[in-house]
């Protein structure tokens, strides 16, 4: 047995499992002339046109798979993915592809927000819009309300990243500074019916927090928005017009975003495709299929990274002095999304940061390995997926002359788990469901 291997051979299992082609090709299809989501179909010799929209960093794949179904029924197209996350998929002509900045956004994601509304205006009852939703869309899809510049949005993004807000905090104040956001996508859409396909990345799968739920109605106010402000004492460092805006929002002289119970949803159809959940069956799945005890303990996991490190570390020693929660050879899984308050200047990711926590909490335990592994392949600003680390890794460090506390507190994990082999480069997987972990303990 060897734990490496195993945890790649783990690693690519979970991966499959959540491949974006093969899930659109398992939820969408086209029958006598119909399009079926689910148990929803929709003619298609009777539509006018026929759209579609796709964003997120599994965009590409998701379009391919849908494009590919749709064939010549399909009118035109626009696709937004992150940079380097087109590369190595076909599609037709009528579909325009923009890369664009994540996760802070950019120009060039305006540029294609701005090609989604227009392609969107004028839509009647007799069109029919197909939207493929994965994780990155919010930051890819910047389209701010009047009077809000692309450079405020991108201030205020950074400010809510640094500030170790939780995603759905996050999208909470991304829906009230977005013309797309928040069910606004459905409002642009209307009165077209509207098939939407979604490829989870938020803890608990959320559908109004995924990609910030442009296609679903938003229950969230200006006054929770602002109320994440508050909690993150940001009030004095967004720039003045989020300020403006959510306080005008606040005050009620801003419409809401579209809430449930609105009927431009009655033609609106959102389905699940893929999910953090079904990744960490099938990493349990591979596991046991290569002589492994596997459990799956959660796939809620949320908080600070570093907090999160060490009880996988509190784990991953109890089953190898204990047996509990299961005897080696073992493996635990969990999946989820942590956050990191920045307050270094390093480079890293909320996985990196997490596996050089756990490295540090496991040093000296022998023959345990542990990996933090963002599914897109792309943990944090950086070029890596995550890490693979064990007891060794701070000693190596150490003896390379490097302080691991001191990366940990500088939120600099990369450059030391670079330096000693740890670091884990999968280049971009084209789907994105969030985060696991992965424990190995041998016998």
């Amino acid at each position: 047995m060897t734990l490496h291997a195993d945890m790649l051979a783990i690693r690519d299992a979970a991966l499959q499992a959540v491949d974006p082609g093969k899930a659109v090709r398992r939820f969408l299809r086209v029958e006598n002339g119909q399009l079926h989501v689910e148990q929803e179909n929709w003619p298609l010799k009777q539509a006018g046109r026929v759209l579609l929209i796709g964003a997120g960093k599994a965009a590409l794949p998701m379009a391919e798979a849908a494009s590919d179904i749709l064939g010549a029924y399909l009118t035109a197209g626009i696709v937004v993915t992150k940079y380097g996350h087109s590369a190595g998929y076909t599609l037709p002509p009528v579909i325009q592809v923009f890369e664009a900045g994540h996760p802070i956004p950019d120009a060039a994601g305006q540029r294609g927000a701005t090609a989604i509304e227009r392609l969107l205006a004028g839509t009647t009852e007799q069109d029919l819009v197909l939207v493929l939703v994965s994780g990155g869309a919010s930051a890819l899809l910047p389209l701010p309300v009047t009077g809000v510049s692309l450079s405020d949005l991108q201030v205020t993004t950074e400010l809510l990243l640094r500030s170790g807000a939780t995603i759905g905090e996050l999208n909470t104040v991304r829906k009230h500074l977005s013309r797309l956001k928040g069910g606004q996508l459905a409002r642009l859409a209307a009165p077209a019916p509207v098939g939407v396909l979604i490829l989870s990345d938020v803890v608990g799968d959320p559908l109004d927090v995924i990609a910030s739920g442009p296609t679903v109605p938003d229950p969230t106010t200006y006054a929770e928005a602002w109320d994440v402000v508050q909690r993150y004492r940001l009030g004095e460092s967004l720039p003045d017009s989020v300020s403006r805006r959510l306080r005008a929002g606040v005050a009620g002289q801003l419409p809401e975003t579209p809430k449930p119970g609105d009927p431009l949803f009655a033609g609106v159809h959102n389905c699940i495709i893929g999910s953090n959940r079904l990744a960490a069956q099938a990493a349990v799945a591979e596991a046991r299929r290569c002589g492994y005890r596997a459990l799956l303990l959660t796939t809620f996991v949320e908080g600070e990274a570093r907090e999160a490190a060490r009880v996988a570390a509190a784990l991953a020693r109890s089953a190898r002095v204990h047996g509990d929660p299961l005897s080696p050879p073992a493996c635990l899984v969990w999946g989820g999304e942590t956050t990191v308050t920045v307050r270094g200047q390093g480079k890293g990711g909320r996985n990196q940061e997490l596996a050089l926590a756990a490295a540090l909490a496991l040093e000296g335990v022998p023959d345990v390995l542990l990996m933090a592994l963002a599914t897109d392949g792309t943990d944090g600003p950086t070029d890596a997926a995550g890490a693979i680390v064990d007891g060794g890794t701070a000693a190596r460090a150490r003896a390379l002359g490097l302080d691991p506390l001191a990366a940990l507190a500088n939120n600099d994990a990369y450059p030391l788990l670079s330096a000693v082999g740890d670091l884990l480069h999968t280049g971009p997987t084209g789907t994105n469901v969030n985060d696991l972990l992965v424990i190995l303990v041998a016998e």
